[in-house]
């Protein structure tokens, strides 16, 4: 079990519960799954791009990538339904919170001109999504191995009602929002 689950257990959802006065311990929210996205629209052209964006989500991550494909054919994009057209990983558990932890910690922080992440980027149901324009700000890519610099959406769903009780959560989880 990571430190960040032991964290939740022993300190973060005792002082949800605290301040915002839950009755029962079903209703602290709590983290349900990470989703990381890439899409690659280069791949319609070329095949190991899609590799290389499928092996980048494995590092980050540890866990196999799943090929995302076009559900509509749009003629402008020159684009089929069927073609595959990004990647994407969606973590729960242990591995949701070590890479949590890794992101908030570790990755955030090697963004260049960093002042915090944006604090009214939540959906109104207590879900935060985020962009990160390169791959390179995670210690497990190394720079020499990557052949073209992508971005990717990060997206933090938890269980959480109101966007203030997922913020909160988020907060006491350490994510640097900005000011």
């Amino acid at each position: 079990m990571s430190t960040l689950a032991n964290e939740y257990k022993n300190s973060i959802a005792p002082a949800l519960m605290t301040k915002f006065g839950y009755k029962s311990v079903m209703q602290i929210p709590k983290l349900e799954k990470v989703v990381i996205n890439v899409g690659c629209g280069e791949a319609k052209e070329n095949a190991k791009a899609l590799d290389a964006v499928i092996a980048d989500l494995g590092q980050i991550t540890g866990q196999k990538a799943v090929i995302c494909r076009a559900k509509k054919s749009v003629a402008n994009f020159k684009l089929r339904t069927g073609m595959a057209i990004g990647a994407k990983v969606t973590l729960r558990g242990d591995r949701m919170y070590e890479f949590i932890e890794r992101f908030f910690s570790a990755a955030l922080p090697r963004v260049r001109d960093f002042r915090g992440i944006n604090p009214d980027s939540f959906d109104g149901r207590g879900n935060y999504a985020m962009g990160v324009k390169e791959q390179l700000i995670f210690p497990e890519i190394e720079y020499d191995k990557i052949d073209k610099v992508r971005g990717m959406d990060i997206i933090i769903v938890t269980t959480a009602n109101t966007d203030e009780e997922a913020r909160e959560l988020l907060t006491l989880m350490g994510a640097p929002f900005a000011k």
